[in-house]
């Protein structure tokens, strides 16, 4: 198994098969209007502010990594956690918890919620996005992690508000550009529908257009 791409929990592994490990479709997600939500606020990410929880700071304690990438994934599963996923990726024989952030939707954790990972604090290369030449994703990019299974459904608003605030964060933190925010589907030789439709449609008809709108105005 190539690292970057796992299954889920024992009794998720269905789930996760039609997840990350799923085929994907032809070009970019899209859907009409009136499916997506256009009320996200679209302004930056900071610990304590408004709805968006963090469990710590996001600055982190060392130099920061040259990051060029944000990869966004779902977990494929209905419930879970940074520390449930972190149990899996060690059981895998993975050094640890292979995203830097997970976004939780109130089963396994508060709904929005942003758990850092240790990954993040050490400012340590990915393990979510096998593959690629060079294996520049994972090297270069901030693995974003959504608990839920975005084929099927659509990630809870708490979650899209903080994955737009943290995105929006990071983007301008470090320089990202807008076409550099990507699903893991969009990857250089994914063969995987992660982050599902609706997720994928969202970052490509609204996130994106906002990191967009957010350099613009510098």
């Amino acid at each position: 198994m190539r690292r970057g791409t796992w299954t889920s929990l024992a009794g998720w592994v269905a789930l996760a098969a039609a997840g990350c490990n799923q085929p994907a479709g032809d070009g970019f997600a899209v859907l009409p209007v009136h499916e997506l939500d256009w009320s996200v606020p679209r302004r930056p990410v900071r610990p304590g502010d408004g709805p968006v929880r963090t469990t710590g700071p996001l600055a982190p304690p060392t130099a920061p990594r040259a990051w060029r990438y944000i990869v966004i994934h779902h977990s494929a599963t209905g419930w879970g956690s940074a520390a449930q996923f972190d149990r899996d990726h060690r059981k895998r024989g993975w050094d640890e918890l292979g995203y830097h952030f997970v976004i939780d939707n109130g089963n396994g954790g508060p709904d929005g919620r942003v758990e850092i990972g240790s990954r993040w604090e050490s400012q340590k290369w990915g393990a979510h996005c096998g593959g690629t030449p060079g294996n520049e994703y994972n090297n270069f990019g901030i693995g974003i992690c959504l608990v839920g299974d975005f084929e099927k459904t659509r990630p809870s608003p708490a979650q899209l508000d903080s994955l737009h605030r943290l995105v929006l964060h990071l983007a301008a933190q470090y320089g990202i550009a807008p076409a550099n925010a990507i699903g893991h589907r969009d990857a250089p030789n994914a063969s995987t529908k992660c982050p599902g439709r609706y997720l994928a449609a969202h970052l490509n008809q609204i996130l994106r257009p906002a990191l967009a709108r957010q350099l613009a105005a510098k």
